[in-house]
């Protein structure tokens, strides 16, 4: 019998056993082929005090700045400094021409000498002496004539002598007393007179004072110094021009370099965390450090700290400026730079922290998947706060102690269970400060 003429009732019953034979073994090969619970890396969320640290955009600024004049015509007769070197205190930068300065501190010396002379002519007091010699000598006269009236004039009423004698001796008595009056007019002439040329000559003295001391000052100013510790730039004038003619040309400038200042903004906020300890530095000194990183990336050696704090906030920007200033003892500061300037603004406690490696980005929120004790994976959605080295501070969404997945994230999805291998938090960098 050939297997079209088998009946279509048996191959069906046949094909039936076949299939409920292979049945068991295909139950035992789906549960041996299963996969095993993925591993992940996990670590546990923390709560620890941290350092908030905040950079900002800052220019350095050379404190203090002086530009070198001319303050004397002249020509230029000596340019000492080097360019772009460093230069002391007193140092000579620049030398103008002295001769006619000197002349002109001479002819003051001469015009004191004349004024004390003057001033000695003026208070001698002879002429007063003998203008009030001479109204004693009027006065006696007076003395002696109105004597003689008296003596006459008995001697008239008693018609002993002529009348004409009295009538002599009263008129010499009015001559004696206008005379008295006319010396007296005199030394008060002359006594106005001498106090007139005495204060005149004092004047004139101490004009002749003045005159010599801005002569001196003016042969002071043909030498130029530098009047701070810095560098001094490049060289304005060169050696041989008339300078100081009719306003103080600008020969070089000098700028103090080390410390050397940092100005930067800060938001209000911000202040509001540093403006204790700025405040109290006359106290104790308290006051923030600052990491300075330069334009190629790299961290200025030494740090700095704020030294000012500008009055008012700007309206427009909502920012403070704050100055610091840092060491700069191998003069690698220059004014004008950029940076960024780096520092602590506040110590937050009890701040909960996860790795910045958990956490993922769904649909715009943040989120990070937690294994609870039982294996299982639970995605909890995040509010995140300042990043602090390799950690973000979480304000919202999990607490201290809760395991946060860290690697393997690509593996697993909320609802699995999985191995979880708990690795320590990595510690916290050290915090800007001295």
């Amino acid at each position: 019998m050939t297997l079209r003429t088998v009946p279509r009732h048996l191959t069906v019953v046949t094909l039936g056993m076949m299939v409920l034979a292979f049945a068991p073994g295909c139950k035992r090969a789906t549960r041996a082929t299963a996969p095993p619970s993925p591993t992940v890396v996990v670590v546990e969320v923390t709560e620890r005090t941290v350092p908030i640290v905040r950079e900002y955009i800052g220019r350095t600024e050379a404190v203090p700045t002086v530009e070198l004049r001319a303050r004397v015509p002249g020509v230029l007769e000596q340019v000492l400094p080097d360019e772009g070197r460093a230069v002391t205190r007193g140092q000579t930068l620049f030398v103008i021409q002295r001769e006619e300065h000197v002349a002109a501190v001479e002819s003051a010396r001469a015009d004191l000498a004349k004024a004390e002379a003057d001033l000695t002519r003026a208070t001698d007091t002879s002429v007063v002496v003998r203008a009030r010699a001479q109204l004693e000598q009027r006065k006696a006269d007076r003395i002696k004539s109105q004597q003689d009236v008296n003596r006459y004039r008995p001697l008239v009423e008693a018609r002993a002598i002529p009348k004409e004698n009295f009538d002599t001796a009263t008129a010499l008595d009015q001559v004696a007393a206008a005379a008295v009056d006319e010396a007296a007019a005199t030394l008060q002439d002359t006594e106005l007179v001498q106090r007139t040329q005495v204060q005149l000559a004092e004047a004139a003295l101490r004009r002749a004072r003045a005159d010599l001391i801005q002569a001196e000052l003016n042969l002071g100013y043909t030498t130029v110094r530098s009047p701070i510790d810095g560098i001094v730039g490049k060289v304005q004038v060169d050696r041989g021009n008339l300078v100081g003619k009719s306003e103080p040309t600008l020969l070089a400038t000098v700028s103090a370099i080390d410390p050397i200042y940092v100005d930067f903004p800060i938001s209000e906020a911000d202040y509001l965390h540093l403006a204790p300890r700025i405040r109290d530095r006359h106290v104790k000194d308290t006051r923030p450090w600052f990491n300075l990183i330069l334009a190629d990336g790299s961290t200025f050696p030494h740090q700095g700290r704020a030294s000012f704090v500008e009055r008012a906030v700007e309206i427009e920007t909502g920012t403070i400026m704050v100055r610091a200033a840092f060491p700069n003892p191998e003069r690698i500061l220059r004014p004008g730079q950029f940076g960024r300037v780096r520092g602590v603004i506040e110590q937050r406690p009890d701040a909960v922290l996860v790795p910045h490696r958990a956490v993922q980005e769904q649909q715009g929120a943040k989120a990070v998947l937690v294994v609870d004790a039982a294996g299982k994976v639970a995605l909890k959605p995040v509010q995140l706060g300042e990043r602090v080295d390799e950690f973000y501070v979480v304000t919202a969404g999990v607490k201290p102690g809760e395991r946060v997945i860290v690697e393997g994230v690509q593996k697993v999805r909320p609802g699995m269970e999985v191995k979880a291998e708990l690795r320590p938090a990595a510690p916290l960098a050290g915090k800007v400060g001295g």
